[in-house]
């Protein structure tokens, strides 16, 4: 997928082959926040001293334009991640540490979504304010992967509902921090807040055009659970609720079988995770006597590119929607 160049600023998935190399890139680490934190952001010479906007780092596009959306005007926020990067692997990069250091404030999902960037957020929030969004919405809205309760899903945004109430904590963090703006922050969450409930009602009337009995759905890993608790759905994953998770043979024999016995029409792909997962499913079907269909892409950890429909958050969610749709419905 091609990277967007308002979201993508040169960070990258890093993966070390050794014990080494993790240990240089922690010491990198610490030594990078040690020296940058407190310096001045730079400049913005279309900015006078009075007209400064608040500097902003958000780890992904999802939280990024929600951000922005509120902040409006006064906010020029940078993102760490863009399109079809995998939140669930992604470490920070030397470039990432430097513009979090010189943030006014780090906005972020929370709930171990950003799991590789913990030990980030963790040196830097002493010194710089960071803000865990979805960790604000109240433990019993949330699902979890353990019956212990230790582990949440992090997928809040496919619940429409539930990602209307991480608004005001974003409204009040950038309040807090340039209070002079603080009503046009409020009317600008106002505004938000009713398209997005506007929204919410899309979703129900579209969802509702599948019958029940056939309201399957099956994606690479298990992100859509709070969709499916919203509208309706079951929700099947190949994988857990990371995609560090690896599915193995018989979890793909597993899901096979679910697929031939119900007579499920479709299966999904994700734009942030690789494809072969789903399609050795889709063949293990084919080996069983049954053929079901790749229904089409899904936008699971991330929107789409800058500059279409699915680079915001409300026409991601339409086009999940009208994808699922198309391919379930009779």
């Amino acid at each position: 997928m091609r990277l967007s160049a308002r979201f993508w600023t040169g960070g990258q998935i890093i993966v070390n082959n050794s014990s080494r190399r993790d240990v240089l890139g922690a010491w990198l680490l610490a030594f990078v926040v040690g020296a940058l934190v407190g310096c001045a952001y730079p400049p913005d010479n279309n900015e006078s001293q009075g007209e400064r906007r608040l500097r902003a780092v958000a780890t992904t596009s999802i939280v990024s334009e929600t951000v922005q959306r509120v902040g409006g005007t006064r906010v020029r926020i940078h993102t760490l991640m863009g399109p079809g990067i995998d939140p669930h692997l992604y470490k920070a990069t030397e470039g990432d540490v430097q513009r979090i250091a010189q943030a006014d404030v780090v906005f972020y999902n929370g709930l171990h979504l950003e799991a590789k960037m913990a030990s980030v957020f963790e040196k830097i929030g002493k010194r710089v304010r960071t803000v865990a969004i979805a960790e604000k919405i109240p433990r019993e809205k949330l699902l979890w992967a353990d019956s212990e309760k230790h582990t949440p899903d992090p997928h809040v945004w496919f619940d429409v509902g539930l990602w209307r109430l991480t608004i005001p904590t974003i409204c009040q963090a950038l309040s807090e921090l340039d209070p002079a703006s603080s009503e046009t922050f409020r009317q600008n969450a106002a505004l938000y807040d009713e398209e997005l409930a506007q929204l919410e009602r899309l979703v129900r009337a579209e969802t509702a055009k599948i019958p029940p009995a056939q309201r399957v759905l099956i994606t690479a890993h298990d992100a859509f659970r709070y969709f499916g608790r919203a509208y309706g759905f079951e929700v099947l994953g190949l994988q857990g609720l990371s995609t560090a998770s690896e599915a193995g043979t018989a979890d793909i024999d597993r899901l096979a079988r679910i697929i031939v016995e119900r007579k499920i029409r479709a299966i999904f792909i994700e734009s942030s995770v690789p494809t072969r997962t789903v399609q050795a499913v889709q063949q293990a079907v084919r080996t069983k006597g049954f053929t079901v269909a790749i229904g089409g892409e899904l936008f699971s950890d991330s929107l789409g590119d800058y500059g279409t429909p699915e680079g915001t958050y409300v026409g991601m969610v339409r086009y999940n929607v009208e994808t699922i749709v198309r391919a379930l419905k009779p």
